[in-house]
């Protein structure tokens, strides 16, 4: 999940750009001046996508990318988080998690195109893409535990699955964001990153050469393959809904909007 972004500035008109070159729909998170934060808008909005998706047998791949230099999307909106009790956080958890859940299982692929920094839920968006493709000034992270949080949008599911326990917990735990090269050599990348410039043309062809597989053979592999867990899934939504309520995240949140390190009391409370 989790709130890497707070803001109050005005919304851009449309808060995900959607267009279609062929077979190829494009998805861009559009908030660049939050550094395209996840907010209720971005994510109702993906999932009106979903659901338009499911009815367009013509569309047979999606790429989502972030509108801008700097972000893919630097995680969830702290504004729409801040104050919330365990029950309305897991509310709000649910249901992005099951939004992301329901790019996973996608009938066609849905490829991510990191351009900048993907944190946090943004990070999490990808990691239930098809696969993630990555310009060389893309950094990844779930920095979640330096406020007082824990990732929720299905990130302590789907990363040990991609890099191993050790790795997805060193990520997690330190929560340090690490660059493209990095991510590459964790094995979170398709292929080796490359420069801001190629990234979309390279999406747009990696795109192409999917669509042009038969669909129904598409469509049984990412079935096989399968995704998260449910119920380490629902275990992951009932911690983060606790960890978002609780004094840890009020003193993290705090510190963060000050632009200070926050000092966290021996016992989360």
């Amino acid at each position: 999940m989790t709130a890497i972004a707070g803001t109050g500035e005005l919304e851009a008109t449309e808060p995900l750009i959607v267009s279609d070159d062929g077979p190829v729909r494009w998805w861009r998170l559009n908030r660049p001046a939050a550094l395209n934060a996840l907010n209720a808008g971005v994510l109702d909005a993906l999932a009106t996508e979903i659901d338009r998706l499911e009815e367009d047998p013509g569309v047979r791949c999606v790429v989502v990318t972030g509108v801008g230099e700097k972000a893919f999307s630097a995680g969830a909106d702290l504004d729409e988080l801040d104050g919330l009790s365990a029950t309305e956080a897991a509310a709000v958890l649910a249901s992005g998690q099951h939004l992301f859940r329901r790019i996973e299982w996608s009938r066609v692929p849905v490829l991510a195109a990191v351009n900048g920094y993907a944190l946090g839920g943004g990070f999490e968006l990808c990691l239930s893409c098809a696969f993630i493709l990555a310009s060389d000034n893309a950094r990844f992270g779930l920095p979640e535990t330096n406020l007082g949080l824990i990732p929720g949008y299905g990130g302590t599911q789907r990363l040990p699955r991609l890099v191993g326990r050790q790795k997805a917990l060193y990520v997690m735990l330190t929560g340090w964001p690490f660059p493209a090269s990095r991510a590459f050599e964790l094995g979170l990348l398709a292929e080796p990153p490359v420069a801001r410039a190629d990234l979309e043309a390279r999406a747009r062809e990696l795109a192409r050469i999917v669509s042009a597989k038969g669909p129904g053979a598409v469509r049984a592999v990412l079935e096989a393959v399968g995704g998260a867990d449910e119920d380490g899934l629902r275990r992951e939504t009932a911690m983060a809904a606790i960890a978002t309520s609780s004094t840890e995240a009020a003193v993290g949140i705090a510190a963060f909007r000050d632009k200070r390190t926050p000092r966290f009391a021996d016992s989360p409370g």
